[in-house]
C-alpha cells in the first residue's frame, strides 16, 4: 500500500521531476535558435559576445539572454570541440545559472555543462570562478573548455600553486578563472595580509561554479584553511618524547578508533613519568602538574602518531618527508601538514627531518569563504544524500538531472566474508574470471596499503594489472583513461572525484596524443584512422563482455564515495556492473558496525571461503555509514558555529584594512586613536570620583613618556587649583597632537600618509595574529565550561567578544606609541637582505588536529611597513632596549645576544 505522498508522487512525479519538467520550454527555446545560430559565420558567432554585453549595458537581464547565449555556446562547442550539448546538459546549465546544484551522473559531461553558465555570467565582466578539486583538472579544463571561451572572444585564466602575484592578478582579471578551492581560499587570505590595494590579486566576488561540490563543500569543509608562519625549533623534544612512546606496550594505553584518540592507562602514566624523570624532562613529581603541560601535549600527539596514524594509509614517506594521503581521494598532498605538533610527531616516529611548528596568521573555513559569493552553483554525481546540509549551510538546492540515455548498469548485492583473506581470495578469483572474458575491471580500495596488498595477491596469480594510488599519481590520467580497455585490471585508491572519464575500449583522444606525438601529414591521418578503428572494435568487444566492472573491496565511511565509485561504470547508456566485497575485518564494520549480530551470522554454519548475501547485512552497513556521516556533519556544524564567531571579527578587520588602503588619508583615524588612548591612560591613572591627591601621578607620567613620548609635568598640573581629569586630557591631547604635527611637517604629505597607513596595518596584523592564537587556544578548552552547566558555544562567543574589544584597545595604543616614538628621515639606511620565511598554507582540523594543510608559498612583500621609519638620534644608548628599535633592522640579530632575529626577540611589538 502506498501512502498519500507515494500516490501523489506516482501521479504527479516528485518535486524534483516537476522542477526539471518546468525547464523544458526553456530548452525548446534554445533548440529553436539552433538553425539560426548555426548559419552564422565564425566572426558573426564571435560578435555575439559584444552584442550580449551591449544589451546588458542597456538594462537587459541575464535571464533574458539565456536562450541565445546557451545556443551560442552550443554552436561554439560544436565548432571547437566537436561536441554538441545534450538537452539534459542544457537543463544542467540552467540549474547552475540559477545558483543551484546540478546532480549529474558520471559521464554525463558536467565539465561541458559548466561552459553554459560560465559564458552567460561572464558577460557581466565581473568574472566567474570555476572551482575544481585538483590542479590537474584546473589546468585541463581551462585549456579544454577554454577553446570555447576564446573562440567567443573571452579570456580564460588558471590559478595553480607556485605562480607569482602578477600571474595570479592577470588570471583573476580574466572573464573566467579556473583553480582549486585551496588556491582561491588562500589567495583571499593572502590578499588580506597585503599592505597596498595594488598588491592584491583577487577582484570582488561575483559567481562561482564548484565542481565535485560535495567533495569541496562537504568533505573538505571539516577543516579550515590556515596561513601560518614558522615558530621556534623543538626537534629534540619531539624525538625525546617519541623515544618514550616507543617503550609503551598495548596495556599502557586505550584506543578510541572512532574519535581517533588514545589515552594512557595508569601503568602507561607511571612508565611515562619514570622515563621523563630519567631524561630530566619532568618538573615536579606528577606528569600532569601544570609545569609539564607542554610535555603532556607532545606525549599525546606522539601517542596518536604511533598508535592511530598508519604508514601507507594516512601518510607515506617520500624523499625524506612525510606526505599526507587525502582520505577521500587517495591523493598524495604535497606540502600539507597536520597541526598542533602532530606532523612533527609523525616525522619523529619515522626518523625523518623534523620541520618546525607554525603559528596561525590568517584562517577561514570553506563554508564562510564560499558564502561570500553573491551567487554560487555546483555540480557533482552525488549530492542528494547531503541535500539537507547543502541547504542548511549554503542555501543551495540540489536538482537531480536525468541521464541522456537510460542507465544500463547493474548494481549487485554485496558479498560478505568471514575475514580479509577469504574476501581477497574471492576478489582475485572474480578478477581472473572477468579478465578472461575481456571485461575491464576497476577495483576500488580505501588505502594504499590495501591496494598494494591486493596487488600482491594478483601477482601471485599472475594476473596483469595496473595500480593507481598516491605513489603513482603522476601517471593518474594515463592509467584512468585506458581503464576501460579489453581485459584491463586497474586497482585505484578511492576513485571519487578523479574527473577523468573511463571510456569503454580506451580513450581515443589520449591514444592519438600519446601514439602520434610528432607525426604529421598523411602518416598522422592514417594513424588517426587506425586508432579510431581499433578503439571502436575494442569498445564493441567490451560492451559484449558486460562493460566496465566496478569492484569495491570495502565500504567507505560515506555512501557518496561508494556511489561515486559505482558511477565510474555505465556512462552514457553503456552496460556495466558493480559489486562490493566485505568482511568482518573491514574498518567500517569493525569500528561502527553491529559486531554481535554480524559475528553470529558468520559463524552460523558458514563454510570457509563461502559468502553470504542478506538484507540484514546491507542494513547494518548502511546504519554504520549513517553513523559516520552524522558524526562528520556534527563536526562540520560545530566548526562552522565557532568560525562564525571569528568570521564576524574577520570581516571587521578585513574591511578596516581595505578602508585604510583605499583612503586618501587616514589622519583622522590616527588622531582619534591617539585621543582615545589618552582618555584611557588618564581614566586608568586618574579614575573618576577620586580626589586628585589619590591619583597615580607617577604612573601617568611614566605612561605618557612610554606611549606618547612626552615628558609632561603631571605632578605640577595636579597641584593647580580645581584641576580635574578632563583638563589633564585636554593638555595631553594638545601636546601630543603638536608633537606629531611637527614630525608630519618635516615630511612630504604623501610620505606621511603612507607612514600612517603602514603603522595602522602593521598594528592591525600583529594583534590580529595574536588574537587568532588566543582564540585557537580558547576553542580547545572552552568545552570544559559544559561541566559548569554552561553552553560552550555561548561562552566562546562571550569570551571572543571581550578579547576582540581588548585587541582593538591594544591596536589603538600601539599605533599611538609607534607614531609618537618614531623618528623619521628621508633616506633610510640599508637593511640586511635576509628574506622573510615562507608562509605555510595549511588545512587543519581545530578539534582533532587530524586533517591537513597545504603547501608553502612565498610570503611576498609583507615587510614593507617595517621600512617606514628608523630612529637616528644623538642620545642613542647601546645598553637601552628602547633605543635598539632606532637602529636595529627587524631581520637583524637582536643586540641582546640571544641569537634570535630582533623582531622575534626585543623587537616584538607589545
Amino acid at each position: 500500500m502506498f501512502g498519500l505522498d507515494g500516490i501523489a508522487k506516482r501521479i504527479f512525479g516528485s518535486s524534483n521531476d516537476r522542477y526539471v519538467k518546468s525547464l523544458g520550454p526553456l530548452v525548446k527555446q534554445i533548440n529553436a535558435l539552433e538553425p539560426t545560430i548555426a548559419a552564422l559565420s565564425d566572426d558573426d558567432l564571435r560578435a555575439q559576445t559584444e552584442k550580449f554585453r551591449a544589451r546588458l549595458a542597456a538594462g537587459e537581464k541575464l535571464d533574458a539572454l539565456l536562450p541565445e547565449a546557451f545556443a551560442t555556446v552550443r554552436e561554439a562547442s560544436k565548432r571547437t570541440l566537436g561536441q554538441r550539448h545534450y538537452d539534459v546538459q542544457m537543463i544542467g546549465g540552467i540549474v547552475l545559472h540559477r545558483g543551484e546544484i546540478a546532480e549529474m551522473r558520471t559521464g554525463e559531461g558536467k565539465t561541458l555543462v559548466a561552459t553554459l553558465a560560465c559564458y552567460l555570467n561572464a558577460l557581466t565582466g565581473e568574472g566567474v570562478h570555476v572551482v575544481t578539486v585538483n590542479d590537474y583538472l584546473a589546468r585541463r579544463d581551462s585549456e579544454w573548455m577554454g577553446q570555447i571561451y576564446k573562440f567567443l572572444g573571452m579570456s580564460v585564466g588558471v590559478i595553480v600553486p607556485n605562480i607569482d602575484d602578477d600571474s595570479r592578478r592577470a588570471a583573476y582579471a580574466c572573464d573566467i578563472t579556473y583553480g582549486t578551492n585551496n588556491e582561491f581560499g588562500f589567495d583571499y587570505l593572502r590578499d588580506n595580509m597585503k599592505y597596498a590595494r595594488e598588491q592584491m590579486v583577487q577582484r570582488p566576488f561575483s559567481f562561482a561554479i564548484v565542481d565535485e561540490v560535495d567533495s569541496i563543500l562537504i568533505d573538505e569543509a571539516r577543516t579550515p584553511l590556515i596561513i601560518s608562519g614558522p615558530t621556534e625549533d623543538k626537534s629534540e623534544l619531539y624525538m625525546q618524547v617519541d623515544a618514550v612512546v616507543k617503550l609503551f606496550v598495548a596495556d599502557d594505553y586505550e584506543v578510541d578508533e572512532k574519535a581517533k584518540s588514545v589515552i594512557l592507562t595508569e601503568s602507561g602514566t607511571e612508565k611515562a613519568e619514570r622515563a621523563f624523570e630519567a631524561a630530566g624532562m619532568l618538573e615536579g613529581e606528577n606528569l600532569y602538574d601544570y609545569e609539564n603541560t607542554q610535555v603532556v601535549h607532545h606525549l599525546n600527539q606522539a601517542l596518536r602518531a604511533n598508535v592511530i596514524f598508519r604508514r601507507d594509509t594516512d601518510y607515506i614517506e617520500r624523499d625524506g618527508k612525510i606526505v599526507i594521503i587525502d582520505e577521500f581521494t587517495g591523493r598524495m598532498m604535497d606540502g600539507r601538514r597536520w597541526s598542533d605538533g602532530l606532523h612533527q610527531a609523525v616525522e619523529a616516529k619515522e626518523g625523518v627531518q623534523i620541520q618546525p611548528e607554525n603559528q596561525t596568521l590568517a584562517s577561514i573555513t570553506f563554508q564562510n569563504y564560499f558564502r561570500m559569493y553573491p551567487k554560487l552553483g555546483g555540480m557533482t554525481g552525488t549530492a542528494s544524500t547531503e541535500a539537507a546540509e547543502f541547504y542548511d549551510i549554503y542555501k543551495l538546492n540540489v536538482v537531480t538531472i536525468p541521464t541522456n540515455l537510460p542507465a544500463q548498469r547493474k548494481d549487485v548485492d554485496d558479498e560478505f566474508y568471514k575475514n580479509a583473506d577469504e574476501k581477497f581470495g574471492a576478489i582475485v578469483k572474480t578478477i581472473r574470471e572477468s579478465q578472461l572474458r575481456g571485461q575491464p575491471i576497476l577495483v576500488g580500495t580505501v588505502s594504499i596499503e590495501k591496494s598494494e596488498l591486493l596487488s600482491e595477491f594478483l601477482k601471485k596469480e599472475k594476473v596483469p594489472h595496473t595500480v593507481l594510488n598516491a605513489r603513482f599519481h603522476e601517471q593518474e590520467a594515463h592509467i584512468v583513461e585506458q581503464a576501460g580497455r579489453l581485459g584491463a585490471v586497474t586497482i585505484a585508491t578511492n576513485m571519487a572525484g578523479r574527473g577523468t572519464d573511463i571510456q569503454l575500449g580506451g580513450n581515443f583522444e589520449a591514444r592519438v596524443i600519446r601514439e602520434l606525438e610528432g607525426v604529421e601529414g598523411a602518416d598522422r591521418d592514417a594513424g588517426i584512422a587506425r586508432i579510431k578503428a581499433e578503439v571502436q572494435a575494442e569498445r564493441e568487444a567490451v560492451r559484449a563482455a558486460g562493460g566496465l566492472f566496478v569492484l569495491g573491496t570495502e565500504r567507505h565511511e560515506s555512501r557518496r564515495i561508494d556511489n561515486q565509485l559505482r558511477g565510474r561504470s555505465g556512462r552514457q547508456g553503456d552496460p556495466g556492473l558493480s559489486r562490493f566485497y566485505l568482511s568482518l575485518d573491514d574498518d567500517l564494520l569493525r569500528i561502527f558496525g553491529q559486531q554481535g549480530m554480524l559475528t553470529r551470522m558468520m559463524n552460523n554454519g558458514l563454510a570457509e571461503g563461502e559468502a553470504i548475501v542478506h538484507p540484514w547485512i546491507s542494513k547494518a552497513i548502511e546504519t554504520a555509514q549513517k553513523k559516520v556521516e552524522a558524526r562528520n556533519y556534527d563536526v562540520r556544524k560545530q566548526l562552522l558555529q565557532y568560525d562564525d564567531v571569528m568570521n564576524d571579527q574577520r570581516k571587521v578587520i578585513y574591511e578596516q584594512r581595505a578602508d585604510i588602503m583605499d583612503s586618501e588619508t587616514v589622519g583622522d583615524v590616527v588622531v582619534d586613536m591617539r585621543h582615545e588612548t589618552i582618555n584611557t591612560l588618564v581614566g586608568t591613572h586618574c579614575p573618576a570620583n577620586v580626589y586628585p591627591e589619590q591619583w597615580d601621578v607617577e604612573g601617568l607620567t611614566a605612561a605618557c613618556a612610554n606611549t606618547l613620548a612626552l615628558d609632561v609635568p603631571v605632578a605640577d598640573w595636579v597641584k593647580e587649583a580645581q584641576m580635574d581629569a578632563e583638563t589633564v586630557v585636554e593638555r595631553l591631547i594638545e601636546q601630543a597632537d603638536a608633537a606629531v604635527a611637527a614630525k608630519a611637517a618635516a615630511l612630504p604629505p604623501e610620505t606621511w600618509v603612507q607612514i600612517e597607513k603602514n603603522f595602522l596595518l602593521q598594528a592591525l596584523d600583529h594583534h590580529w595574529k595574536e588574537h587568532l592564537s588566543t582564540l585557537d587556544a580558547l576553542r580547545q578548552v572552552i568545552h570544559l565550561r559544559a561541566y559548569a552547566q554552561k553552553t560552550p558555544i555561548n561562552e566562546y562567543k562571550r569570551e571572543a567578544f571581550g578579547l576582540f574589544e581588548r585587541m582593538l584597545v591594544q591596536v589603538r595604543q600601539d599605533v599611538t606609541r609607534m607614531m609618537s616614538n618614531a623618528q623619521f628621515q628621508m633616506t633610510p639606511p640599508a637593511y640586511d637582505d635576509q628574506p622573510l620565511p615562507d608562509f605555510i598554507t595549511t588545512h587543519i582540523d581545530p578539534f582533532t588536529g587530524q586533517n591537513d594543510a597545504f603547501g608553502s608559498l612565498p610570503a611576498g612583500n609583507l615587510a614593507m611597513a617595517q621600512a617606514a621609519a628608523l630612529a637616528i638620534a644623538d642620545d642613542y644608548d647601546a645598553e637601552t632596549v628602547a633605543d635598539w628599535v632606532r637602529t636595529t633592522s627587524r631581520n637583524a640579530e637582536c643586540p641582546c645576544g640571544s641569537g634570535k632575529k630582533f623582531k622575534h626577540c626585543h623587537g616584538t611589538i607589545a
